[in-house]
């Protein structure tokens, strides 16, 4: 019996995870049904020490804490899942503890940085204006780029001035989006026009008339980056992060940010909470006297 299939198979109907998610947990369970083939253990009667010791393994060739975090988090929830569905009598994986981890504050921009990077792709060939209507959608509703990339045209609601989204979970929600957006909006759509091919809805279009992929996206935000002069380390969620810090330091409530955002939990919206009080430390710092 395929047990990381029935397990996928599980994680996508009824918990509905993000297909990255899943992805993940995937990789990590072939990694570890590899290891127990290896030495030559049953799966189905494997004991705490023989998970323990896989774990203690991957921590000396170097899987860095939050892998590791990651890699213990997808045994147990297999391991739980065997139980219930009754092909293990035990969860070897009950007593485990996962490392704690330290709160890696998120890059951002600053709102000068922002405007270099928007106006660095101005012009009125087609991919500037395509590029920049992405950014300006990017910036102004904190959507995921696999949720940017994957916009139809259906999505949008240029009366009304918001996008749907259907997020991690497929759970949707409904992001407000401002004039400016709008504006690169309708002016990228009668080139998108004239790329439709075979009556697609997508939104955001290649050269070819295909669906913009992630990393051509993400290639094209480095680009810009570059003229724009910004040294930092930018990635499409760099703007998500820019986005949810710069409403937060304007004053929105943090519920208000989270459903944007979507988060299913206000903890992780709260992480951007930490970084204005980063802000302040550094205002501080340099204009008090004794910073």
């Amino acid at each position: 019996m395929d047990y990381i299939e029935e397990f996928i198979s599980y994680l996508t109907v009824e918990k509905g995870l993000a297909k990255n998610t899943i992805l993940s947990y995937g990789y990590d369970l072939k990694h570890y049904l590899a290891h127990l083939a290896k030495i030559r253990k049953n799966l189905l009667k494997i004991k705490h020490q023989n998970v323990t010791d896989f774990l203690w393994q991957q921590k000396l060739e170097g899987l860095n804490p939050r892998s590791l975090y990651r890699l213990i988090e997808t045994l147990r929830h297999f391991h739980r899942f065997m139980v219930a569905e009754g092909h293990m009598a035990t969860d070897p994986t009950a007593n485990l503890i996962p490392p704690r981890l330290t709160t890696k504050l998120p890059h951002k921009l600053s709102l000068a940085e922002v405007e270099k990077l928007l106006n660095s792709c101005s012009g009125d060939r087609e991919r500037e204006v395509r590029n920049r209507a992405m950014l300006e959608l990017l910036y102004a509703t904190g959507l995921r780029v696999s949720e940017l990339v994957t916009l139809t045209l259906d999505n949008i609601e240029f009366n009304l001035g918001f996008v749907r989204v259907i997020g991690k979970g497929n759970k949707e929600r409904i992001v407000p989006i401002g004039k400016t957006s709008r504006h690169y909006l309708q002016k990228y759509l009668p080139f998108r026009a004239k790329r439709a091919k075979d009556g697609t809805r997508d939104l955001f279009l290649s050269k070819l008339g295909k669906k913009m992929s992630r990393v051509e996206f993400w290639r094209q935000l480095k680009n810009y980056a570059v003229r724009a002069g910004i040294t930092k380390e930018i990635t499409p969620h760099v703007l998500r992060h820019s986005f949810a810090s710069h409403l937060l330091a304007g004053g929105a409530d943090l519920r208000f940010v989270q459903e944007m955002l979507g988060h299913s939990s206000i903890t992780t919206t709260q992480i951007y909470t930490h970084v204005d009080k980063e802000h302040l430390k550094d205002l501080h710092k340099k204009y008090h006297p004794h910073g």
